[in-house]
This record gives C-alpha cells, sequence and structure tokens, in this order.
C-alpha cells in the first residue's frame, strides 16, 4: 500500500511539474528574457499570494500581468487606478432599484479570480486601502455584508517608483499584503530584438492561450502546502527574521506575516524545481523579493539610493552575517 501511495504522489508531482512548466514557456513567449522574474510570479501564484511588481514605465509590468492572466482559464479584471478613482469603485456597492425598492448589490472587476491593480500608487491611500480585506481574507465587507471572493484570488499590482511624480506611497499595511515583489528591468539587446520581431505583424499576447484552469491552481496550491521544510531551515529562517528585527538599521522589521509569506514562498519554489522539500537556496532566493518591501531603513543610514534599494542593502548585509544550514 505504501509503495503505491509513493507511485501516486510521484504522478501527481509530476502531473504539477508539467502544468508549471506549460505556464512558465506560456507567459515567456511574451515576455523575453525574464525566465527568473516569470519564475517568481508563479510562485506567487501557487503559493497562494499577491505580486507587486514595481519597475519604471514601458518595462513591461502591465504585460506581465495580462500574459500570467491569459494563461489561466479563470476570470480576469483590470482595474486602471487613478487620482480619482473612489474606494466603491474597486470593492462595490449597492445602488437603489426604482422598480423593487430595494438596494441591489452592485459586484465589479475585484470579484475575479486575477485582478490587476494598474499602477495602484497614482491612486490615493484611501482607495488603496479598499483592498485589505480583499488581499488578507479574501472577502470584502460593504454595508454590514460580507461578499467571498473567488478561489483562486491573486492581486497583481504594478507601480512606478515612488520617487516618481503623481504617486503615493503604499502604507506598510499594504505592502505588507504582498507576497513579493519583483521588478523586471530592462531587456538585454537581444531579447529586445526579438519583442520587436515578435510584434512586426501581430501581438503575441492575442495568440496566447489558457494552459491551466482555476481547479489546477487550487490543486497546485495544495500540493505546496504538501512540501516539507527541515526544523533547520525553519530555524535559519527565523535568525534572519529576528535579524531584521533587532538591526539599528531599520525601524521596522519582518512581520510574522512576512515571515509566514517566506515560508510558503519557499514551499512553492521547491515545488516547481520538481523538489518534495526545500533547501537552504530556497530561503536564499527569496529574502531580497519577499522581504525588502516590508522593511524600514532608518533615517540615520539613508544613503543615495531608493528607498527599496536601501532595504535590499540592508537584507544583504544582515544575511552575510547569518549562519547557512549545512
Amino acid at each position: 500500500m505504501r509503495r503505491f501511495q509513493t507511485a501516486n504522489r510521484e504522478r501527481v508531482a509530476s502531473a504539477a511539474i508539467e502544468k508549471i512548466d506549460e505556464l512558465q514557456a506560456a507567459i515567456e513567449s511574451v515576455i523575453k528574457g525574464k525566465t527568473e522574474e516569470v519564475r517568481l510570479a508563479i510562485v506567487t501564484l501557487i503559493a497562494g499570494g499577491h505580486l507587486l511588481v514595481e519597475d519604471v514605465p514601458g518595462v513591461g509590468k502591465t504585460t506581465l500581468a495580462h500574459a500570467l492572466a491569459r494563461s489561466l482559464d479563470c476570470t480576469f479584471q483590470r482595474i486602471q487606478f487613478t487620482s480619482d478613482l473612489l474606494p466603491s469603485d474597486v470593492i462595490g456597492l449597492s445602488i437603489y432599484n426604482q422598480h423593487t425598492g430595494i438596494f441591489d448589490w452592485k459586484p465589479v472587476p475585484v470579484f475575479a479570480n486575477v485582478v490587476l491593480a494598474d499602477e495602484i500608487n497614482r491612486t490615493t491611500p484611501k482607495t488603496q486601502s479598499a483592498l485589505l480585506e480583499a488581499m488578507g481574507e479574501g472577502h470584502v465587507t460593504v454595508e454590514g455584508t460580507t461578499h467571498p471572493l473567488p478561489a483562486p484570488f491573486i492581486v497583481i499590482a504594478t507601480q512606478n517608483p515612488i520617487e516618481h511624480h503623481g504617486t503615493y506611497p503604499l502604507p506598510e499595511s499594504q505592502l505588507d499584503r504582498f507576497m513579493l515583489r519583483l521588478r523586471i528591468g530592462y531587456p538585454g539587446t537581444e531579447d529586445e530584438r526579438q519583442i520587436l520581431r515578435d510584434r512586426e505583424h501581430a501581438e503575441p499576447l492575442d495568440e496566447l492561450r489558457a494552459v491551466m484552469s482555476g481547479a489546477d491552481i487550487v490543486e497546485l496550491q495544495r500540493q505546496v502546502s504538501e512540501v516539507s521544510v527541515d526544523d533547520a531551515l525553519v530555524d535559519y529562517l527565523m535568525r534572519i527574521v529576528n535579524a531584521t528585527r533587532e538591526t539599528e538599521m531599520l525601524d521596522l522589521g519582518v512581520s510574522p506575516r512576512g515571515t509566514l509569506a517566506l515560508f510558503r514562498a519557499a514551499q512553492a519554489l521547491a515545488l516547481t524545481e520538481e523538489r518534495a522539500y526545500c533547501v537552504p537556496d530556497d530561503i536564499k532566493r527569496l529574502v531580497l523579493p519577499v522581504f525588502a518591501h516590508r522593511l524600514v531603513v532608518s533615517s540615520r543610514f539613508s544613503s543615495s539610493l531608493r528607498r527599496s534599494e536601501e532595504a535590499e542593502a540592508v537584507l544583504r548585509e544582515i544575511m552575510k552575517t547569518v549562519s547557512v544550514p549545512l
């Protein structure tokens, strides 16, 4: 019986890896030369988290979100965040029906499996906060009524660096709800040449077809939770977390939500690498994208770097002081 169960788990794992590889290939048919960034986006998806993509305009932040959404056989909605957007435009509202004499609930774009919050930091903090309950608890409450969101549910938010004009910095509570933050960066010369050629006669996004269903994502999320993490790795993770809370270079260290985010993301990364267990490199590879956006650097240690780059520099120094389990 045990041999049969082991063989069955291996078949399931093989099917999972095949689905993940198909999703990676589909997205990379549009996003060229960004294998690691695409992999981290998939890790966020199957770990049940939310993704923040921060970079300068025009490098493919929104395209990455569209490519991921079109590769999934799920509902997708896009919200363009602007300075005049209201919270009710995000989470919905009740409208009085003159024919029935009652208020009818009108769901809005947040009620989708994949929600693109485009340029999220161009709206006011009041509207930004409308997403907190949805991202943290999987439902929204309006006028005393709680409305569940569909499963799976992922928010992919894009933002320009906060130093750019017309942006509102995301509050710490909002940033903490994003499992990962990644940057796409400029493409290499050959990759950009391929981007031009791919769009010479058609738009690759229009030809993208779904390779994974919502049920597939839910099953992958279940398999992620079964990836084993050794006690030595948990101790390694906790040493990093405690170092962020104790160093005088930071005013705000990693929260317990951030600790759990790295734990779950490491499990998801291990699954994408065809492993049923985590290794130290999973933790090291994810520390910056999972932790950096959650930290606040002390003004005494500020530098000429951007705020996000300052946090990454502090994290790199911390990683040098934490011993890696063998």
